[in-house]
C-alpha cells in the first residue's frame, strides 16, 4: 500500500479519480478525462465500456462507483493502479490490464463464497482478506498476537446489555439540542462557512448547507479565488439526488440505487426532531469510544439494505458521529459524518465543526453562521446547473 493513500484518502476509487470537495487537487488535464452524464436508469454495463462482471454490470452508476471504492480501499490502491494514466488526459479506462482481469475473478470468487457457504449472506468481502494490502497476509505476526487487541468494528452492532433504550437515548438527544418544541418548529436552515480541507489539501473554499424539512438538503462548495478548481455539489430534493464533481470521471451524475437512500438519510438527520422515524429496527449496542467521547451506540436500518450507526456522547447526549453503509456486491460502502463544537442558534444547538468522510476523500468544514427558518428556493435542491 502506498504510504500516502490511507492518510490522505486521495483518489482511492478506481473510477472517481478525485474527491468531491477538493481534497485532491489535480491539473486541468484530469477534467478532460470525464465522461458525459449517463441516463438516470443506466446500468454500469451500459454506461461504461468493458464492465463485464455479472454482479457489477447490473448496478446503477452510483452504486458501481461505490463498489469501485470498496475494492480500491480494501487493497490500498488508487485509480492508476488498475487504470493506466488515471488522473491525466492519457487515462485509458477500457484497457484490460492484468490487475483488472484478476479483479474480475476475485469478485466472482467473493460472490461464490457467500452464495455457496453463507446462503447468500455477505459475510466475505474484499476487505475480509486484504485489509488494505494488495497481497493478503497469510500468517499472523507474533507482535500482533501479543499486542493490543484488534479494534476493528463489526458493521452490525451487538445488542448491549443494561444500556438505555433507543427512546431514552433519542429523547436525551432531542432535549440536549433544545427540546422537542424547538426542533418541531425547525422548518429550514442555512449554514455557511469555510472548507478547512484535510491533510493540507482542499482548504481555502467556502461552502453552504441548505436544509428544508422534511428531507431536502444541498451542500455546495465553491473556490471563488480558484475557479479553475470548479464548484462541487451534493443535492437531494426528497426524491432525486445529484452529485456534481468537476474533477471526477463523471462531472455530474444522478444518485440512484443504494446511494440515493444514503442521501435521503443525510437529509432526514438534518432535522433531529424526526430522528426516530429516519430508520427502523433500531437497536442499542455496546458503548464505544469516538475521538475521546464515551458514546452510547444506536443502529438502525432502512430501505435497500441501508444501515446506519449513530454515536451519542454519554455526558452531553449530543450526536458526535454517524456512519451509514450502503450495499455493494463486494462489501458495504461506508460514509461517515462527524460533528463537534455545538453552539446555540435561536435556541437550538448546531454543530459548527462538520467532517465528511467517504471512499473518495475526507474534508472538514468550519461553520461560521447558521440561520434558521429562512426561505430557501426549491431550485437549490434540483440538479446542479451546468457551465
Amino acid at each position: 500500500m502506498k504510504l500516502w493513500s490511507r492518510p490522505l484518502m486521495v483518489a482511492v476509487t478506481a473510477l472517481a479519480a478525485v474527491s468531491l470537495f477538493g481534497v485532491a487537487v489535480v491539473d486541468r488535464a484530469a477534467a478532460q478525462a470525464t465522461q458525459a452524464t449517463p441516463p438516470a436508469n443506466a446500468t454500469a454495463g451500459t454506461a461504461f465500456k468493458n464492465v463485464t462482471t455479472a454482479s457489477l454490470k447490473e448496478l446503477t452508476v452510483a452504486d458501481f462507483l461505490g463498489s469501485m471504492g470498496v475494492m480500491a480501499a480494501a487493497l490500498g490502491y488508487d485509480c492508476a493502479d488498475c487504470h493506466p494514466g488515471a488522473g491525466s488526459d492519457k487515462v485509458d479506462w477500457v484497457i484490460d490490464t492484468e490487475k483488472k482481469k484478476t479483479a474480475r475473478k476475485m469478485v466472482d470468487m467473493v460472490t461464490g463464497i457467500n452464495k455457496n457457504y453463507f446462503a447468500g449472506v455477505q459475510n466475505v468481502t474484499c476487505f475480509t482478506c486484504h485489509h488494505g494490502r494488495d497481497m493478503p497476509a497469510t500468517t499472523i505476526a507474533l507482535d500482533k498476537l501479543y499486542g493490543s487487541p484488534n479494534d476493528e468494528h463489526n458493521d452490525i452492532v451487538i445488542p448491549g446489555q443494561g444500556e438505555p433504550s433507543v427512546d431514552q437515548i433519542f429523547d436525551k438527544y432531542i432535549a440536549a439540542l433544545g427540546g422537542a418544541q424547538k426542533l418541531n418548529g425547525l422548518t429550514s436552515w442555512v449554514a455557511t462557512g469555510a472548507s478547512i480541507g484535510y491533510g493540507g489539501l482542499g482548504g481555502g473554499g467556502s461552502f453552504q448547507i441548505f436544509a428544508k424539512a422534511p428531507d431536502s438538503r444541498a451542500v455546495i462548495i465553491e473556490f471563488k479565488d480558484h475557479p479553475e478548481r470548479g464548484d462541487s455539489t451534493r443535492v437531494y430534493n426528497g426524491k432525486v439526488g445529484w452529485v456534481k464533481s468537476p474533477r471526477g470521471l463523471l462531472s455530474e451524475y444522478e444518485q440512484t440505487g443504494n446511494e440515493l437512500e444514503g442521501a435521503r438519510l443525510d437529509a432526514l438527520l438534518s432535522f433531529p426532531g424526526r430522528i426516530k422515524s429516519a430508520l427502523n429496527n433500531w437497536r442499542v449496542g455496546n458503548p464505544d469510544d469516538v475521538n475521546g467521547h464515551d458514546c452510547e451506540v444506536v443502529q438502525g436500518r432502512g430501505p435497500k439494505g441501508l444501515l446506519a450507526t449513530l454515536y451519542f456522547d454519554r455526558q452531553t447526549s449530543l450526536l458526535v458521529r454517524a456512519v451509514r453503509y450502503s450495499l455493494s456486491p463486494i462489501g458495504r460502502v461506508p460514509t461517515q459524518l462527524d460533528y463537534d463544537d455545538y453552539r446555540v442558534v435561536e435556541g437550538i444547538k448546531f454543530p459548527f465543526k462538520y467532517t465528511f468522510s467517504w471512499l473518495d476523500g475526507k474534508d472538514a468544514f468550519q461553520i461560521n453562521d447558521v440561520k434558521v427558518n429562512v426561505p430557501i428556493e426549491a431550485a437549490k435542491f434540483n440538479k446542479p446547473a451546468g457551465k
